[in-house]
């Protein structure tokens, strides 16, 4: 995939509104890269939360993908080409042209620096945390990575039955920068098992946990999307939902939101100090070249069907 052309921002978020429902949608659509978002498609999904924010037409924001799954998680191959290639991450921190030397390999800042931007709204990670609207979160499939992200900094999630949630990055490096929502989000015990094991929780699970609003049957979800969507609608005014989601936002700040995607962006930024166990770990820089998908996938089948990643390889037996 890296070799080939990519979808612009614009075709991979799509975005609409309706003025008289005031009731906006985006939708990833890349359904045959499991709606993976590139940097730039991150970038204007970012451009277009804070759009609806400001915007008197929107008071609801729904969010979807197109086909079987919400998201599998951001676009890794595109990301790891710029490990050699520092014009693109000068284009994802939106300083390119600006005469601008990119801390080059071996400091720490060289990683910090792209790990430290993920906490930032403008970076596309974390966007709906400061959106003065109703956010809503359509779940489906794989909520996995990035797509997960979204799910714990949305105010609703409506979930299918089969959705499947949590961070690869678990098994294949150890950390998300988000990790102080989930735990928050979830609650310690849960959130610890989700790390420690790896493993995905189902959407059964996520119910138990408070973290969705409601699971229904995949052929129900987009009518109780809407359902709640409309509700949230024509309850109270735009200016009482903005007050809302402020006292919201305060919350979660004494909580330490920002504060902790700082810190697990911090330790995301020192995994490449991990030493291995064995031959046998995984290790995601080696897996680069040779097919990090395929590493994965071969990874996950050392643990039990219930506890894999993949939909595929969780059918199988053994």
């Amino acid at each position: 995939m890296s070799k080939t052309k990519r979808p612009s921002a614009e075709e991979i978020i799509l975005y609409e509104k309706d003025p008289k429902t005031k009731i906006a949608t985006i939708t990833f659509n890349r359904p045959e890269f499991l709606n993976a978002p590139t940097s730039d498609a991150r970038l204007r999904y970012a451009d277009v939360v804070r759009a609806a924010s400001v915007d008197n037409d929107v008071k609801v924001v729904v969010i979807r993908g197109v086909g079987d799954n919400l998201g599998s998680g951001a676009d890794l191959p595109e990301f790891m080409e710029g490990v050699d290639d520092p014009e693109k991450r000068l284009r994802e921190l939106k300083v390119e042209g600006l005469d601008v030397n990119y801390p080059p390999k071996g400091t720490f800042r060289n990683g910090a620096t792209i790990s430290g931007w993920y906490a930032n709204v403008q970076a596309g990670n974390r966007p709906l945390q400061e959106l003065k609207k109703i956010s809503i979160v359509e779940a489906k499939g794989y909520c996995y990575g990035w797509h997960f992200y979204q799910c714990a900094d949305a105010d609703l999630v409506i979930s299918s039955d089969d959705a499947l949630f949590g961070h690869p990055s678990f098994r294949y490096y150890g950390w998300g920068p988000r990790m102080w929502t989930w735990v928050q989000m979830m609650g310690l015990r849960k959130f610890q098992e989700m790390v420690f094991t790896g493993r995905p929780f189902t959407a059964e699970d996520m119910e138990k946990c408070n973290f969705l609003n409601k699971v229904v049957p995949r052929e129900d979800l987009e009518a109780e999307t809407t359902k709640y969507a409309l509700a949230c609608a024509r309850n109270r005014p735009v200016d009482t939902v903005y007050m809302q989601k402020v006292f919201f936002e305060i919350y979660k700040q004494h909580q330490g939101e920002y504060m902790g995607s700082l810190l697990s962006a911090f330790f995301e930024s020192m995994g490449s100090g991990v030493a291995a166990d064995g031959a046998d770990d995984l290790d995601m820089m080696e897996s680069i070249d040779s097919g990090l998908a395929a590493a994965v996938n071969d990874n996950d089948d050392k643990f039990p069907p219930d506890f894999r990643l993949s939909k595929k390889n969780r059918k199988k037996k053994n």
